[in-house]
């Protein structure tokens, strides 16, 4: 399981692969009366729509901490495990990348209430919706998904904040220590 995470991590063709395939069985899904050959074709768009998108953001964080592509994957890794780096260019890397995200995570915070508030006015609506049809089944079961989608998502910037914060400190001891 670790080999194929690490590959999924490194990997821009396996992430697509995986794409493709997530985004053919939405398609499929949700476009039951086409042809096959229009999901593939949808699949295919969306997953170079994706895929153009994190290859662009990954690029330009990359450029801004100073380090290629699979680096800036393995300094994510090791954020993750709270490796501390003894190179001094993999420290001063690893100083902007948490900078970097910690910042973009502060930026974010203040839309952060109205993105998770319009998510609640949308699973409430489907819950309206659902009573005046009369059908509670497709509405609650919808509402409990954006509920734990947001609580998902609130559980995930925690958790990463976290994270980001220890390395942050970290970084700073360990420059202490050695200076």
């Amino acid at each position: 399981m670790e080999v194929l995470k690490r590959r999924l991590e490194r990997s821009l063709a396996a992430q697509s692969l995986l794409a493709f395939v997530l985004a053919l069985g939405i398609t499929a899904l949700f476009r039951r009366d086409e042809h096959p050959a229009v999901w593939v074709v949808h699949a295919a768009f969306y997953t170079a729509a994706s895929v153009g998108a994190a290859t662009w953001q990954r690029r330009r964080l990359a450029r801004s901490v100073g380090t290629d592509t699979a680096g800036l994957s393995d300094l994510s890794r090791r954020i993750r495990r709270r490796d501390v780096p003894a190179d001094p260019q993999e420290r001063a890397a690893m100083r902007r990348l948490v900078a970097e995200s910690l910042g973009k995570m502060e930026r974010a915070r203040r839309w952060l209430p109205y993105y998770l508030a319009l998510l609640g006015l949308i699973g409430a609506g489907m819950l309206v919706l659902g009573a005046i049809q009369g059908s509670w089944v497709w509405p609650v079961v919808f509402a409990l998904g954006v509920a734990g989608f947001s609580a998902g998502v609130l559980w995930m910037r925690r958790r990463s904040r976290e994270r980001l914060r220890f390395m942050r400190d970290a970084l700073r001891r360990e420059d202490a220590r050695v200076s």
